[in-house]
Formats: structure tokens, sequence, C-alpha cells
């Protein structure tokens, strides 16, 4: 194993220094800018920070921790932050599949969602996509979808780290009649969770082939009174091209920068059918992309061309969409799929090593969601999104590269504990403050009904019984 090396630098002799959490004897991927491992780290957690890394011999003689955790024969990593999604569609998992994107959206999804998308199944299709999302490492997420306060409500209670956004259509929604009364919406979510210390309400317009011009712009305008996020979906197929070509003469980056809209705090999901000129455009307006190269693959909508982003200087982070279009929130699963699809549609083996993909969706995810001085990484300063990897699998062995084994190896499955802001998420792949068992007593029992009004039939065509 390279690049081992001890952060902690201090020469004062120390002794009972106070700490919530110490974690020792772990494997620590730091993720910081040299890149640094650390061979029987340990890191010293206060108040939600990070306070101190190094070798657990010198930091375990040091702090007086009321939780000790013992990383050892286990990988320690920074928590994975998932760039796309929109965590309430968990309760549309498998809901229709094996579809063109158009006929997805506009004949099955929107149709299910004026009908069962309401506060309740929010809340509990939150819920899910947040269980699965913490056993499986990931720590923030960005989501753009609807009833943004009640998943507001279910994040503060479970205690997870997202940016939350109402989606600005130019159509109906479940809450929001009009895109101006979404807008109104946004800009009151704004004030409401202002300051809280996990939840950042930002904005999001939700493609240039579903809404205005106008309503783009005053979501931008509104994001960058407040300081938040904008998201919108971009080049997602040849189709929305296609589609601003004819309506405005030009590419959909082109399209937005003509609007004015684009800057540092959009993130970009999809960007699959961008030209050298679009991508400069991205460089040259720092804006952020969210790829997500499973949900892209299932559709058929293309692939990114992350490599020329990256080269270009452009912020790529992972995401895994939604899961009726995944349909699961592994991001372990997800970076592993972005290395080899580059590698494949490249037809080169060197494109997007190991730890470049691995960065995609650590620090580089949070440069995307402009949270790099927070997260990302695991260094003295940030706040305590750590997840602890079990190394006790047959596949996890032998060890040449841990960039390798993270990427190419390891699974969401394999992650035992999770710490968010500090706080313990998950112990011993037991959720802290879920129950598991009644959450999917009620997911079941909302696709019984969702699938009865859809009448779809259980399982398979193959199955006559219905649920």
């Amino acid at each position: 194993m390279t690049h081992t090396e001890q952060q902690s630098n201090s020469s004062e002799i120390r002794f009972g220094v106070n700490a919530d959490y110490l974690i020792i004897n772990g494997l620590v991927v730091t993720m910081d800018a040299e890149y640094r491992i650390i061979e029987n780290g340990a890191i010293a957690i206060n108040d939600g920070e990070i306070v101190e890394l190094g070798y657990t011999s010198d930091l375990i003689e040091v702090y007086k921790a009321r939780h000790l955790i013992d990383a050892k024969g286990k990988l320690v990593i920074p928590g994975l932050i998932n760039t796309h999604t929109h965590s309430p569609m968990t309760i549309f998992r498998g809901y229709a599949d094996d579809l063109q994107l158009r006929e997805w959206l506009f004949d099955h999804i929107f149709p299910v969602e004026a009908q069962f998308v309401n506060s309740e199944n929010v809340r509990t299709g939150t819920r899910l996509a947040i269980a699965e999302m913490l056993l499986g490492g990931t720590t923030t997420f960005n989501d753009m979808y609807f009833y943004a306060d009640e998943m507001a409500k279910v994040v503060d209670q479970v205690g997870m780290r997202a940016i939350l956004t109402e989606s600005l259509i130019d159509f109906s929604a479940p809450n929001n009649p009009t895109p101006e009364h979404a807008m109104r919406t946004s800009e009151a979510l704004i004030a409401k969770w202002a300051g809280h210390p996990l939840i950042t309400i930002g904005v999001s317009a939700h493609a240039p082939y579903t809404t205005s011009a106008k309503v783009i712009k005053g979501g931008k305008e509104l994001a960058d009174k407040n300081g938040v996020p904008f998201n919108i979906h971009v080049a997602e197929t040849k189709g929305e091209v296609e589609f601003t070509q004819k309506e405005f003469g030009l590419s959909p980056v082109e399209y937005l920068e003509s609007l004015g809209v684009l800057g540092s705090n959009v993130i970009a999901a999809h960007c699959v059918h961008l030209s050298p000129t679009d991508i400069d455009i991205f460089a040259k307006r720092n804006v952020g992309v969210a790829h997500n190269p499973q949900c892209n693959m299932k559709l058929a909508s293309g692939v990114a061309p992350v490599p020329a982003f990256l080269q270009a200087g452009v912020k790529v982070g992972i995401g895994t969409d939604g899961v009726a279009s995944n349909n699961n929130l592994d991001l372990f699963d997800e970076i592993r799929s972005a290395a080899f699809i580059h590698k494949l549609h490249n037809d080169d083996p060197t494109v997007l090593d190991a730890r470049s993909a691995f960065e995609m969706a650590t620090i580089g995810s949070a440069r995307v969601l402009g949270m790099e001085h927070l997260i990302g990484s695991i260094e003295a300063g940030k706040r305590a999104d750590i997840v602890i990897v079990d190394l006790d699998q047959p596949h996890a062995h032998p060890v040449y590269n841990i960039y390798s084994l993270i990427v190419y190896s390891m699974r969401g499955s394999d992650v035992e504990t999770v710490l968010v802001d500090g706080r313990l998420m998950v112990y011993k792949r037991k959720l802290v403050s879920l129950d598991l068992g009644r959450l999917y007593q009620k997911v079941d029992s909302l696709a019984r009904r969702i699938a009865e009004s859809s009448k779809i039939l259980a399982y398979s065509n193959n199955r006559i019984r219905k649920i």
C-alpha cells in the first residue's frame, strides 16, 4: 500500500482531550489534495467535526472519547455524495421498465405521480430512499422533486445531509398547480429551512423542454438571490437536443447560456449530448455536472462525455437519478458502472481510472454541490461524514490497490458503519433511526394500491396473481 502518511503534525504533549468519537485501527482513505492513505489510522470527532486524524498509536494517547469505534480490518472513507436523485420515487421502483425515456416519462411516470404523489407518500418514499442510501454509504444527496417540505421533515428527523428542491415545470405538479406557485413555495421553504445544519433548500427547473424561459430565468434569479444551488436536467437525450435546435436554433447548453442562467451554482443533470462548444461553455461558467451512468444506460439515452468534461476542467459528480429509472441508489455500483462504461465507450481501458472514479463520488461531488469546504474528504475541520466498509469479504481479498478495491470490488452491502455530521446513523449494518420492518409494510401496501390502479400484474407477465 502506498501514500501512507500521518496527517497529525502537532508537537505539543496533550492528554485527555475530549472527543465524541474516536475511530481507530482503520485504513483511512482521505481523498484530500494529496490523496493520503493512513494505515492503522485514527480519526477524532467532536461536535460533528473532524478535529484530528493520524496514526492510532498517537491519537489514542491524546483523546478521551465517549465512543470508541474499532475499524481494524476495515476501510474508512468519506461519505459518498449523490449529486442527482428523486428520492420519493422509490415507491415507483420497477413500475415502468424497458421503455424509451419520453414514453416512460409522459405515458407512465407523470400520470402515476399525478395520482399517487402526495405528502404522505412522499414521506414514505423519502424514508425508503434514506434507508437505502445510508446502508449503502451515501451521506449526502441532492434532490429535485415535489413536496420538498415533507422531504425536509423526514431528512431532519432521520439526520441525513441533503439539498432539496421543488421542481419548476410548466404544467400542474402534484403540490403546485402552476410554476409561479412552485416558485413561491420554493422561496418560502428557503426561508423556513435557512440555517439548518444539514438541509439546504435549493431551486430546480425540470428541463428546457418542459419549462419556459421565463420560469427557468425566474428560478435561477431566486437561487442567486438566496445563494443556493440551481438544478436542471440538460441534454439527457438526442430528442431534447433536436427540440431546442428546432425551437431556438441552439443546443440545450447554448440555449441556457443565451438565457444567462449558467453559473457556478448550477447543477446540470445528465449532460449526455454535449458538443465541444457546450463543454467549453460549461467550463467557462463553472457549471457542475451530475453524471448518472446507470440511468443513462437503462434508458439508452447515451454516454455523457465525462473524460472530455474532466479534461476541460468541468466539475463532475456521480448521481443515481431516481429509483424508477435505475433501479437502486447504490453509489458503489454507480461508480463501478461509470468507470466501466467510459472505458468501453472510448475503447481505452486507461480512461477514468479507479481513483478518478472514486473522486467523482466524494470530493468531486462535493465540488458540484458547492460543499467541498464541508464534506467530500476526511480532513481536520470538515464535517464528520464518514463511512466504514467491512473488508471481511471474499471479494475484498487480496488488496494491491486501494482505489481498485473500492471501485471494482466493493459493494454498498459491505458498508458497516456510517456517521453523518458526527452522528451515528448505521452501526454494524443496522439503521439507528429507522424501523425497516414497519417501513417495508407501508411501502408494500402502497405498491399494491398503485399496482391495482394501474392493472399491473405482480412479479411478471407470466404470473397471474395481482398484488
